[in-house]
């Protein structure tokens, strides 16, 4: 673990966390046609092009490019995969209970999505005209996402990132906040009674701020430490310009995309481009503010959504060890799917592929939390970011570049219909559900306030502004 000279120049660590995509279905061909070396001449665990998957009749389908002329790319999938932790299973290991010991295979992609494809058009919701199975093993190419292939390579990539839990969106978000999701495996717990980073840091006089991108930002309502700050710790995107702008943004900052059918997490089957548009936005933001010499940005994604990878998960994780068990039997010793990482800063090598030292655990999201500590000497919450690795090595230049990767570079634009554009999210219902609740001592909620009764985006999107 690293707490030298290279962290120590870090005055801001912000983080945007995206939703539902894996490292494969991003970056895994990031460097293929340059055999999987980076510029800096390191090995790169990308996709070869031989990669394949089963389908339901033993057919193997082998990966395949997503171009930008391709029909409709920034929707693929072309459907919501399946996620949470039985799919997941079923992904790792072609089953719903894993077996003993828990060693995946990663060939159950394409009929998960065969399975989910059914589910998904039986309840009506937004399947792609075409979709198929085999789309599942579509991954996007270099030229594809400009920005974040961009940034990728022209700072670092993590290879080597996993999601904290093999399971869906909050128990993941809750482990990028607080190393535990205090044994809950899905997303029908919404709220947690621990401790969190932000807790911990207003404990510890450091300040940080969470930004909402339209709306005021989800993870406000999540911990009893952050749902009764002061609301000087929150706001808009357009309060984070500002801060930045101002060179008076806190020591952590933790950004939120719109989490709407028809806004920029990237969760499928939304539109990758106005993700694409919104790291360049971030990116921006930072690299023309005054303090960017002091700035490490991380990029990331909570989790795979059930979108392909080829790299095992490890089985190597530390449990939290805060007294709760584990949902479904799951023990905690096994990490979640790899999602796409990228690290920027003046501070890093261009072309760095970053992983945690030989013999360390592997990078996942409570690493973001271990270097947060490591570099504001404040105690771990659990034994998960007690035992991690941090990212401080990953700054290894002695002076600021001045160099701008993304001269030049454009985000593809959006499309003009989003077939989603009807649905309510299920991040925005959950959304809504929080603001509906008031979190109080203890954890327990008390309904405040009543649901839209028209389920409709729009309803959901003026009930969340009028009540937060």
């Amino acid at each position: 673990m690293s707490n030298g000279n290279g962290l120590s120049n870090i005055e801001h660590l912000v983080v945007l966390m995206l939703e539902n995509r894996s490292f494969d279905h991003m970056l895994g061909f990031l460097y293929t046609d340059q055999a999987n070396v980076s510029p800096a001449g390191q090995a790169y665990e990308g996709l070869t092009g031989e990669e394949s998957n089963p389908d339901e009749n033993g057919k193997l389908v082998t990966v395949r490019r997503i171009e930008a002329s391709d029909p409709n790319p920034y929707f693929m999938p072309g459907a919501d995969p399946g996620e949470g932790y039985g799919p997941t299973n079923a992904q790792l290991f072609a089953t719903l209970n894993p077996p003993a010991p828990p060693v995946a295979t990663m060939q159950g992609f394409v009929t998960n999505f065969a399975d989910t494809l059914n589910q998904r058009t039986q309840q009506r919701e937004t399947v792609l005209p075409g979709t198929v199975a085999d789309d599942i093993m579509g991954c996007f190419t270099p030229d594809t996402l400009p920005v974040l292939s961009a940034l990728a390579r022209g700072y670092a990539v993590c290879d080597q990132w996993f999601s904290s839990v093999p399971t869906e969106t909050l128990p993941n978000r809750a482990f990028a906040c607080a190393a535990t999701s205090q044994g809950h495996m899905d997303d029908h717990t919404r709220t947690f009674t621990c401790p969190s980073i932000f807790g911990r840091l207003s404990d510890g006089n450091v300040g940080w701020n969470v930004y909402g991108d339209t709306v005021a930002p989800m993870t406000r309502h999540n911990f009893p430490d952050i749902s009764g700050a002061s609301d000087d710790h929150f706001g808009l995107y357009g309060d984070f310009q500002k801060a930045a702008a101002a060179n008076t943004l806190p020591a952590f900052t933790f950004l939120e995309p719109t989490f709407a059918s028809t806004g920029n997490s990237e969760h499928p089957v939304g539109d990758v481009a106005l993700g694409e548009q919104l790291i360049q936005q971030v990116y921006r933001t930072l690299h023309d503010g005054p303090g960017w010499n002091q700035t490490l940005l991380v990029i990331t994604y909570d989790e795979h959504g059930g979108c392909y990878d080829h790299v095992p998960p490890p089985v190597t994780s530390t449990p939290p060890n805060d007294g709760t068990t584990g949902e479904f039997g799951f023990d905690f010793t096994r990490f979640g799917v790899r999602v796409p990482t990228v690290l920027v800063s003046p501070l890093i090598v261009p072309g760095t592929v970053f992983r945690s030292p030989d013999g360390a655990p592997p990078l996942d999201h409570t690493s973001i939390l271990r270097t947060v500590e490591q570099r504001w000497t404040l105690s771990p919450l659990t034994a998960r970011d007690a035992a991690t690795s941090d990212i401080g090595a990953v700054l290894t230049l002695g002076a600021p570049r001045t160099d701008d990767v993304l001269a030049g570079v454009n985000a593809p634009p959006p499309a003009a219909v989003n077939p989603a554009a009807a649905e309510v999210s299920h991040l925005q219902q959950v959304h809504a559900d929080l603001v509906a609740r008031q979190l109080i001592p203890g954890g327990q909620k008390v309904l405040q306030r009543q649901l839209p009764s028209s389920f409709t985006p729009q309803a959901y999107a003026d009930f969340i502004k009028a009540n937060t």
